[in-house]
């Protein structure tokens, strides 16, 4: 007797343990990476050796950066959208490959539950991406919190000398969403126990180890990187760096294996490169520039993508990570929803998902706004359409001739429903818009031989329109103590919230001329860049009240509540 089919649409998981998986040995090879040269952990993931990266084939590929409109708190199904469109270029004839974060365990066992895509657009395994993976969070956090050992261990032999540090900045991490760490006291419990002092923790992906490993171009430039970390200041006022502490060797051994990136694969044995993992709220946003370098060295299209809307993720990927680096798009796809629209144009999130053109249309103008940002880069730009089964026909239609009206390319993506095959339309969208009109070079926002408190006006100007910036009493100091101690022409990191182009998350749409306070900045001299934090913003995310760890288990050897 023949059995029901089934009707139900199957889940994440289903379709992650239906895959059959090639192994990353035979992945590799189909690269030109010989077998022998991968470091595999298991079956089906590897680290590559550096010496696979080519800057002359870098220079012929295509880079397309995935970006979004200000997104929902579920988001918009940004990196389904990436591993769609790789998976429709392989599906088009091309050679193409994804360049994604990973995934913090913070968030998977918070809110989100996994973040390695979805349906029939994800990397796989993906169970193992959203948990352990190879390592590198774990190494990462090892490294971060040794040099906490060490720098408190320095304060105790020095202590009631000169040696003796005035003021400790750096701060420990855990990769696990905990409001408690936020701020603690250390030491505590006698003399042999070290010397009492507060302290603190914030999440992995906020760790300056992270944004730097991100950025860094080989092992020396990683210990480079490690060396300029600021720890604390001594009483003259002159920064104390890991170079003063004279660790940076040993932290760099630390992340010997976490610098190398990891490959992959999608639900279509496609090539995955899935390395390094900061927020784009606290932090720049981006995958490591390696495994970037790495997927275009050996592939003729390579997507990637950037943390939250373009105003976050797109402006740091590209003033920061694009700076740095000399990488450039080829184009820039930003993915939209109904539903983010709807938010906008001032539905409930209850009710995004019920039919209502006329708040569609209300919340257009952050669309429009995401993309006149994005040309004032010198982007292309795809606006990539994720339909769900609640979007009309006169929504959608409607979308699609206000795209035609700006004059940008508009596709839809079923890649979440049909892999590369639903995401073909999209994928010859972006090929065509690269061949016959390619994003020019980009225009920075800022000039680095701007002063700090210019490179922010201009930032929050000219990229979230606010009318004026104010800069807290604390701000004020740390800008002019940072610009003293050389540090002015470093790149901004603005932190900020996600949900608003202001710091004010209840300020939705496409606000105009309103203000943004700058309560701190914080120098990552080792990544290179000053931090800028605005409105109330938690490197140390909490719980939710329903957090999703209630439903992950293991049942009968899998695991479950991972999506």
């Amino acid at each position: 007797m023949q059995a029901e089919p089934k009707t139900t649409f199957p889940s994440d998981i289903e379709i992650s343990r239906a895959t059959r998986l090639k192994p990353i040995g035979e992945i590799a090879e189909n690269l030109g990476i010989s077998k022998d040269d991968i470091i595999p952990y298991g079956k089906f993931k590897a680290k590559v050796p550096l010496s696979y990266i080519n800057e002359e084939k870098i220079a012929q590929s295509n880079l397309i950066l995935v970006t979004a409109v200000t997104p929902t708190k579920a988001g918009v199904g940004k990196t389904v959208t990436s591993v769609a469109l790789s998976l429709g270029l392989n599906y088009i004839g091309k050679k193409a490959a994804v360049a994604l974060r990973e995934p913090s365990l913070g968030p998977c066992f918070g809110m989100k539950g996994g973040a390695a895509g979805g349906g029939y657009s994800q990397v796989l395994p993906m169970e193992e991406i959203n948990l352990h993976f190879t390592g590198d969070f774990h190494a990462i956090t090892c490294a971060n919190n040794m040099i906490s050992a060490l720098l408190d261990n320095y304060q105790f032999q020095n202590s009631n000398t000169d040696k003796a540090l005035d003021r400790i900045v750096w701060r420990r991490v855990l990769d696990v969403n905990d409001r408690s760490l936020r701020n603690i006291v250390t030491g505590l419990g006698g003399n042999a126990n070290g010397i009492p002092q507060e302290a603190g923790f914030d999440i992995t992906p906020a760790s300056e180890i992270m944004a730097l490993l991100c950025l860094s171009t080989d092992f020396d430039d990683l210990q480079r990187r490690i060396e300029n970390i600021v720890l604390g200041y001594r009483t003259d006022k002159t920064p104390f760096t890991v170079k003063d502490l004279g660790v940076a060797e040993a932290i760099t051994v630390l992340l010997k294996d976490a610098l190398l990136p990891n490959l992959v694969q999608t639900t279509e044995n496609t090539t995955a490169f899935v390395h390094g993992g900061p927020f784009a709220n606290i932090a720049h946003g981006c995958n490591s520039v390696l495994a970037t370098k790495m997927a275009l060295s050996l592939n003729d299209y390579v997507v990637t993508e950037s943390g939250f809307g373009s105003d976050l993720g797109a402006e740091k990927f590209l003033d920061i990570k694009c700076r740095l680096s000399g990488l450039r798009p080829k184009a820039t796809v930003i993915v939209v929803t109904t539903g983010a629209l709807k938010l906008h144009g001032g539905v409930a999130g209850g009710d995004i998902s019920k039919p209502n053109l006329e708040a569609m249309i209300a919340g257009l103008p952050n669309l429009q706004r995401h993309v006149e940002n994005m040309r004032n880069f010198g982007q292309s730009i795809v606006v990539s359409f994720n339909r769900f089964k609640y979007d009309s026909d006169e929504e959608v239609n409607y979308l699609a001739d206000w795209c035609e009206k700006e004059g940008v390319v508009f596709a839809i993506n079923n890649g979440f429903t049909s892999g590369g095959e639903g995401a073909a339309s999209l994928a010859q969208k972006v090929v065509d818009l690269i061949e016959n009109n390619p994003s020019k070079d980009i225009n920075f926002t800022y000039e680095l031989t701007d002063p700090i408190r210019t490179k922010i006006e201009k930032l929050a100007k000219k990229i979230y329109r606010a009318a004026e910036v104010n800069f807290a009493p604390t701000a004020e100091l740390k800008l002019k103590s940072y610009e003293r101690n050389g540090w002015g022409g470093s790149p901004i990191c603005l932190a900020k919230t996600q949900f608003s182009f202001s710091d004010n998350p209840a300020l939705i749409n496409a606000p105009v001329g309103f203000t943004i306070t700058i309560k701190d900045l914080v120098i990552n001299a080792g990544a290179g860049f000053i931090v800028a934090v605005a409105g109330e913003i938690m490197r140390m995310p909490g719980l939710p009240e329903d957090p999703q760890a209630y439903r992950i288990k293991l049942v009968n050897g899998e695991i479950e509540g991972l999506s």
